[in-house]
């Protein structure tokens, strides 16, 4: 059987092949260049994210004689018998059915003895996670000490499972899911060099499906080739991995917005009727609303997008849709897609929902998000406190003035009712000020300062998609614990808060650039001046007793008076934004001018 399949014949050969995962393989390519290497590597992510092939290419990299920036040549004899799975001192071990301790003796034994031909013996560990509690404690000991020249690698996808103890003897890779951008960029060239057409939509559904593994890209590659004679078009891509068309997609919408539930209910019968699969039409709508809530925020940040294309019917649709119905599509969506994963009638579910999303009303639609109604006969929450608020204000004034028709005195002057902060709507992002309070009261000038400096480091760190979200971001208060970070994009706040990995992909890049690694937790930025302003308040005896921290002046300067320098100079802001105790305007002032000075008595009949 002469055909390989892709994955297979394309496997990355140098780290530079090795796509999405730029900080991993830059830092690999360095230690090598410098020769700073480490005895024992542990390679952790996704299935189909580069961990064995970089491990393999670690393996040549140390060996090959013409090492270059970090590169294995991939000519020499070292080299090409790596590559083919040739060379004794290269060790490639499956954990899954060499699990046991006496397999692990075994690496143990045989690490003490000097490479053959090689100058370091490397073993590679795959999915190491599986071995037991007993081949673990065999493998420790030789990781603590391990043989000179022995290198070992391990690779995992469930990190959570490896005990601590094996994990504080190696150096940790998180290798991270495939952007859409990185996966299309690698699979144009592999279709470049294999001299097949391509349509570029295509590439950008097949890398949706692969959910961020290269190899799962690259299989479903291999397949819509296989159905389109030698070429890749949007259909063959959208047959094979069961995606919708952007049109049938905006017609599903468009019968949302409609209120017509006949269509609706046609198109999902027409869609399955073709074969698409239940899970991955849920799948698109989700990512399709997520795309058109980021466009209407943030239009000019496209490159946000998950996979839509920004056309005339794209920006037609988001200027009719309101936010409002998309959260509730997505909420729907949500819970749909949770109940098809445990039914095998998954078509029952998808036409409830048609139905439900086909007969939102507005009714319902502010029953989730406080919006003002169009006939103007209900009030949002926020219209509505500020309503109470007037009538409070109101009936107080009142009392105040039969008082002085009564008596004839002139009352007391009364305080002015302190006005009520509105809270958010249900729009807006939801911040923790339990968890930001506790940071402030921790905060100090240095670690602002510290952060404010490497804060560009880290965002080249992170991958392109996490790298756009927090690009609109700037720290502004931070302990050795906690950071918090101010977004300018409600939308991006909400995102950079419910990615787990971007948030850990932080906090291990902030442990490698500081040494510490602070929780981040996200502000949007027109919510951070009072936020702040009420832990003031609230705090202030605390952060009169705070002792003076040193800071050096030039990291000072750099934090360019941010929001976070509250320990001294907030003290004297907190002075001013108390309101004087005898205040000039008083509610008879206010009745008066709002009624007149003369006094009207009224008497009912």
């Amino acid at each position: 059987m002469s055909y390989q399949a892709l994955y297979r014949v394309w496997r990355p050969q140098r780290f530079q092949d090795i796509a999405g995962q730029k900080a991993i393989t830059q830092t690999l390519r360095n230690a090598l260049a410098q020769e700073k290497t480490s005895h024992a590597y542990l390679f952790t992510g996704p299935r189909g994210t580069g961990k064995t092939s970089a491990a393999k290419i670690f393996a040549k990299a140390i060996n090959c004689p013409n090492l270059k920036d970090g590169e294995p040549c991939n000519e020499c004899d070292m080299c090409q018998s790596i590559t083919q799975g040739q060379l004794n001192d290269v060790i490639e071990i499956d954990a899954a059915s060499n699990n046991g301790v006496e397999e692990i003796r075994d690496i143990r034994d045989k690490a003490k003895y000097a490479p053959t031909s090689a100058e370091y013996k490397v073993y590679i560990i795959d999915e190491v996670h599986m071995l037991t509690t007993g081949a673990f404690n065999a493998l420790l000991k030789t990781l603590e000490e391990p043989p000179k020249n022995v290198i070992f690698i391990l690779a995992t996808t469930e990190p959570h499972k490896i005990p601590l103890t094996i994990i504080s003897r190696t150096q940790r890779f998180d290798f991270k899911r495939i952007s859409v951008r990185d996966s299309c960029e690698r699979m144009a060239y592999i279709l470049g060099q294999e001299k097949i057409d391509y349509q570029e939509e295509a590439l950008t559904v097949i890398a949706r499906a692969a959910e961020g593994g290269m190899r799962d890209a690259l299989s479903i590659l291999d397949q819509a080739i296989s159905y389109g004679d030698d070429s890749v078009t949007v259909e063959n891509a959208m047959s094979v991995t069961g995606s919708l068309t952007q049109e049938l997609v905006l017609d599903y919408f468009d019968s949302i917005i409609q209120h017509n539930t006949e269509k609706g209910l046609s198109l999902l019968q027409s869609i399955l009727a073709e074969g698409k699969d239940a899970s991955r039409f849920v799948e698109d709508l989700i990512l399709f609303s997520r795309d058109l809530l980021v466009y209407q925020q943030a239009p000019q940040m496209t490159d946000l997008l998950e996979g839509a294309n920004v056309d005339e019917g794209f920006k037609s649709l988001s200027q009719t849709i309101t936010a409002q119905q998309l959260y509730k599509v997505i909420e729907l969506l949500n819970d749909t897609q949770q109940e098809i994963r445990f039914t095998n009638h998954a078509e029952v579910y998808l036409e409830v929902a048609t139905v439900k999303l086909t007969q939102l009303t507005d009714i319902q639609v502010s029953n989730n998000v406080s919006v003002e109604k169009t006939n103007g006969n209900e009030l949002g929450q926020d219209e509505q406190q500020k309503m109470i608020d007037m009538e409070k204000e109101l009936s107080q004034m009142r009392k105040q003035l039969k008082e002085l028709a009564k008596n004839g005195n002139t009352p007391q002057p009364a305080k002015k009712a302190p006005k009520a902060t509105a809270k958010p709507g249900n729009n807006q992002f939801k911040t923790n000020t339990t968890i930001i309070y506790k940071v402030l009261s921790e905060a100090t000038k240095g670690n602002l300062a510290q952060l404010i400096d490497i804060w560009p480091d880290l965002l080249n760190m992170l991958s392109v998609t996490q790298r756009a979200i927090m690009k609109a971001s700037t720290p502004v208060a931070a302990s050795p614990n906690g950071l918090i970070v101010s977004f300018e994009y409600d939308i991006l706040c909400q995102k950079a808060t419910n990615d787990n990995e971007l948030l850990e992909a932080v906090r291990e890049d902030l442990r490698r650039l500081v040494g510490y690694s602070p929780q981040m937790i996200c502000v949007p930025s027109e919510q951070w001046p009072v936020i702040r302003e009420q832990f003031l308040k609230q705090n202030k005896e605390l952060l009169k007793n705070r002792p003076a921290e040193k800071v050096d002046s030039s990291a000072t300067k750099k934090s360019n008076q941010t929001a976070s320098d509250f320990e001294q100079e907030n003290l004297n802001s907190l002075e001013s934004a108390l309101p004087e105790p005898d205040e000039e305007e008083t509610i008879v002032t206010e009745a008066m001018q709002l009624f007149g000075e003369e006094i009207v008595e009224v008497k009912n009949d």
